[in-house]
């Protein structure tokens, strides 16, 4: 379902070369290295935000991702495909409702009450954006993807924001989705409890990404 051939990036220096990885569908990935190695550029590359300077991304049924139109990568992001960014771009004129509200009628989904209570937002929903936590906010992008019942979950850093064991709580709820749904989960993270729970793991260092 998804597939890295010879994918490479750089900005200003090289961050990585001709890497190649595939994940199938109910596998999870974990990318460990250091700030600014090039993780989140990893992400960006195989979620359609970013095309790679080479090599080909293959996603769902679609060889070269990057060969389509632009209105068929919005479809694809809107459907298929969540991102947890390590900023929540959370509408900050909105209450948590409303944001909940827009990812469900563009998705199609419905807001899952159930899940909203397991991740511990439920009762501070109708309060503004700017009313909430940081960790608040970050349960609440979790939520937001999650809401859109999406094949392919892409999370950079998803408990930067949240105490230990609120972290361990939202992972198991991440895990629980890619293994009840059959989908893919790609993470980006420094923990490496969080990356060994994950069925592949590898680590980003020196232009290489290697296997652990």
């Amino acid at each position: 379902m998804l597939k890295a051939i010879q994918m490479s990036h750089r900005f200003d220096t090289l961050l990585y070369e001709d890497l190649n990885f595939e994940v199938s569908s109910g596998e999870s990935v974990a990318i460990l290295g250091v700030s600014g190695s090039g993780k989140s550029t990893i992400l960006n590359n195989l979620s359609t935000m970013l095309k790679p300077i080479s090599g080909r991304v293959s996603l769902l049924e679609f060889e070269d991702i990057y060969g389509l139109s632009p209105n068929k990568l919005l479809e694809i992001r809107r459907y298929q495909i969540g991102i947890i960014f390590q900023s929540h771009y959370l509408f900050r004129g909105f209450n948590g409702y409303e944001n909940l509200k827009v990812a469900s009628i563009l998705s199609g989904q419905p807001i899952d009450k159930s899940l909203l209570e397991s991740l511990g937002i439920a009762q501070v929903l109708h309060q503004n954006i700017g009313e909430l936590s940081g960790g608040q906010q970050q349960r609440l992008s979790i939520a937001r993807v999650l809401t859109k019942k999406p094949k392919i979950i892409f999370a950079d850093e998803p408990t930067g924001n949240l105490d230990k064991q609120t972290a361990q709580n939202v992972m198991e709820i991440i895990f629980e989705y890619v293994d009840k749904s059959g989908g893919i989960l790609v993470l980006a993270t420094h923990d490496e409890k969080i990356a060994k729970k994950c069925t592949q793991t590898f680590r980003l260092e020196n232009t290489k990404l290697d296997v652990l």
